[in-house]
């Protein structure tokens, strides 16, 4: 379809959207779900839309399991808190693309988004976020790290150094060091194709300190990862990482934590992980500019900030707290498998989201050229 026809049809639509909704009152955010795909500005349309009857909060995560844990830990929680009100987990998937359309469009249809503290810098700094509002959510129950002037923490993961100690049979990998080196720990090694955890994880290998990894030297970085291109498998998705070790495929592998954590509770202590060296993101909410529900996303960001709620999450898809507060509620016996435990958070990197909002599109380019030359 050309690019004029298309534009006739879309208009088309809107013609026949108009005269269905003439002098009706319109459900504001069913209409704009209705006309997001054709990318038209709302404002544009005579319509009544009914604000005042819009008490829904959409809240949109990656879907999967986390689709009934969010439902579960915290949405049903509010809406039995707040009378009138009905917050409703999404799992289409939040990318940056359909937020800034929504937003551009002026068709936003999401309350709260599930993103990364990087995604909280680069989408604010685009205008396409609202300003956190301090004055609900509260600042002291994050560390400094896990919160942007757009950006909440909601919860912690880890990159850790995972490996099979049956396959290594003699002295146990401690470090990256130990992971690049492929003399005394001999078999294959699995990456990710992406550069979060992964350049980090490089140069701590090159011998650069934990505390001076930030501002990433990316030459030095791709530089290391092509001294053991040919040892590694370069895996894309977390299901995919912990099939590897399944297949004994690879020995070792940087992994996200969750995954490192199923696989030692599915084959036992033959998969052993730490969180020594491990590269540490956070979570975040976000609230998209323009969003339906106004100042309520707030408070349902305020609420899952309870630490309960967040101990919660992690004993049902392994989500570190982020909240401090929450470590002391963490049950003993999963203490160590905790990420933001006040041990854990000291033996990790935690990741520089300044870095990554001005340098991640450019620094994937190159990383991914390297392991596919």
């Amino acid at each position: 379809m050309s690019k004029t026809e298309h534009q006739e049809f879309r208009e088309d639509c809107l013609a026949i959207l108009r005269a269905e909704t003439e002098g009706k009152r319109v459900h504001r955010r069913r209409f704009l779900q209705a006309i997001a795909a054709l990318g038209v500005i709302p404002t544009a349309l005579r319509f009544t839309p009914a604000h005042a009857a819009d008490r829904e909060l959409v809240v949109v995560n990656w879907g999967g399991d986390a689709v009934p844990a969010y439902d579960e830990i915290w949405a049903k929680p509010f809406n039995a808190a707040n009378a009138g009100v009905k917050a409703v987990i999404n799992g289409a998937g939040p990318t940056s693309g359909k937020i800034k359309a929504m937003v551009e469009s002026r068709a936003v249809t999401w309350d709260v988004c599930d993103r990364t503290m990087p995604a909280s810098v680069e989408l604010g700094r685009q205008g396409l976020l609202e300003a956190v509002d301090w004055t609900i959510v509260a600042h002291n129950k994050l560390r400094r790290a896990h919160r942007s002037d757009w950006g909440v923490g909601a919860y912690l993961y880890s990159f850790a150094l995972t490996y099979d100690r049956q396959a290594l049979k003699g002295a146990q990998p401690k470090t990256w060091a130990d992971f690049w080196n492929v003399k005394d720990f001999p078999g294959k090694r699995t990456l990710r194709n992406n550069i979060e955890g992964m350049l980090e994880a490089a140069l701590m290998a090159d011998g650069v300190a934990p505390d001076k990894i930030y501002p990433i030297n990316v030459d030095r970085a791709l530089d290391k990862i092509k001294q053991i291109k040919q040892h590694t498998i370069f895996w894309t998705t977390g299901a995919e990482s912990q099939q590897l070790f399944r297949n004994k495929e690879v020995v070792m592998g940087n992994l996200w934590h969750t995954r490192s954590m199923l696989l030692a509770k599915e084959v036992g202590d033959r998969i052993q992980f730490t969180f020594d060296q491990g590269v540490l993101f956070a979570g975040a909410w976000i609230v998209p500019k323009g969003n339906p529900a106004g100042k309520l996303a707030w408070n349902f960001i305020a609420a899952a900030q309870d630490p309960q709620s967040q101990v919660e999450l992690f004993k049902r898809v392994g989500n570190g707290p982020i909240n401090p507060a929450a470590a002391a509620l963490v049950p003993a016996e999963m203490k160590a498998l905790d990420c933001g435990s006040p041990e854990n958070f000291a033996k990790q990197v935690a990741v520089d989201s300044d870095w990554y909002a001005e340098h991640y599109a450019s620094a994937l380019n190159r990383y991914m050229d390297v392991i596919a030359s």
